[in-house]
């Protein structure tokens, strides 16, 4: 959603122990058991299901997790989604900072990729200003920018666009040649924002039925304020405009492999050499297994561990929070070198 003036008040809370986060893992490990029957054909000693300890061990083996977590080390290029990864509303979360700086240090390329296409890449990088992290404009891109992008393929020449969101996305379509009309436009597009109300919906209903193209820029139906709270996100709006029109919007955001090759252009690496780091397993972790690019489940954020057997793909490995792939080791770091070598070896895919 769109930046709120609090954004400059800089809470950073305390560290969660990764031993309190393991734990309460495992008594939801000890929960999920799968038992032959009931009453007297129960058996005494219920087992875990085999799916459960394979998730878990993705977690919390020493062996399998830090072998995996090493790898993800390895990496030259880093796809890292913001809230519930980086910060939750204006708080900063643990590690954050230390995961920018072992970039940074180490000679990695990165690039924070949201699905909020309401701000601006300058928006968040005065955001994350403000909350003790500095890096440059051109380590953001949103699902507006990815939105804008795949309209300019379709339209080189340009066209126009009645939109629902937040200056964010307006000034990404402006910036690819594409203009506000809400008479016969190319186009109905929807984002993110506290701007929708009936009028407007009814709106792009009417402008679908005419013949215009719906795009939603993500297809998350809800999302969390800065208390918390559940509100509804650009899919639960795009959702309503589908059901009324029976049409289907096309979506440009995460899972959508079409954002990730986009994130994979900008870093200019193949996908065996960039991992994708977030919160949520149906949008970031899902975009990941779709492009071949290994995702990272962070804790910190939406999915809980209790959420995994709701899905039929696993993250390449399960992490507490971002604080745990920092540290000083010396051959994580990626000559300059090498990193050429990467991009031309990327530019040949």
């Amino acid at each position: 959603m769109s930046l709120s003036p609090s954004d400059n008040v800089i809470i950073n809370p305390p560290s969660p122990s990764e031993e309190e986060t393991r734990d309460l893992a495992m008594e939801f490990a000890q929960r999920m058991t799968v038992s032959s029957g009931s009453g007297a054909n129960t058996p005494s000693k219920a087992q875990v299901s085999p799916a459960v300890k394979k998730d878990f061990a993705l977690l919390n083996d020493p062996e399998y997790h830090t072998k995996r977590l090493e790898q993800i080390r390895q990496k030259k290029g880093y796809i890292i989604d913001m809230d519930g990864v980086i910060y939750h509303g204006t708080k900063l979360l643990p590690g954050a900072k230390e995961l920018v700086d072992f970039l940074h240090k180490n000679n990695k390329r990165f690039l924070f990729l949201t699905n909020n296409s309401a701000p601006t890449p300058r928006e968040l990088q005065q955001k994350l200003q403000r909350l003790g992290i500095d890096v440059t404009e051109d380590h953001f891109f949103t699902a507006g920018q990815a939105t804008a992008e795949f309209l300019h393929s379709q339209m080189p020449e340009g066209g126009t666009c009645f939109t629902i969101g937040e200056p964010g996305l307006a000034y990404a379509l402006y910036e690819k040649g594409f203009f506000m009309n809400d008479h016969n436009p190319d186009y109905v597009v929807l984002g993110e924002g506290s701007t929708y109300n009936y009028e407007n919906l009814t709106k792009a209903v009417q402008l679908v039925c005419q013949g215009a193209k719906l795009i939603a820029t993500n297809l998350d139906v809800e999302n969390l304020n800065s208390k918390g709270n559940k509100i509804p996100s650009c899919g639960a709006f795009a959702h309503c405009v589908e059901v009324i029109t029976k049409t289907k919007a096309f979506f440009c955001g995460k899972p959508s492999a079409l954002i990730m090759r986009y994130a994979q252009r900008v870093l200019g690496l193949s996908r065996a050499e960039t991992c994708i780091i977030g919160d949520r397993m149906d949008t970031d972790i899902a975009a990941g297994i779709s492009s071949e690019i290994d995702p990272v489940l962070v804790l910190s954020g939406v999915t809980k561990m209790e959420d995994l057997p709701q899905f039929a793909y696993r993250p390449y490995v399960i992490l507490g929070g971002v604080y745990e792939i920092p540290n000083d080791d010396k051959k994580h770091s990626i000559s300059v070198e090498e990193m050429e070598d990467a991009s031309r070896r990327a530019s040949y895919l």
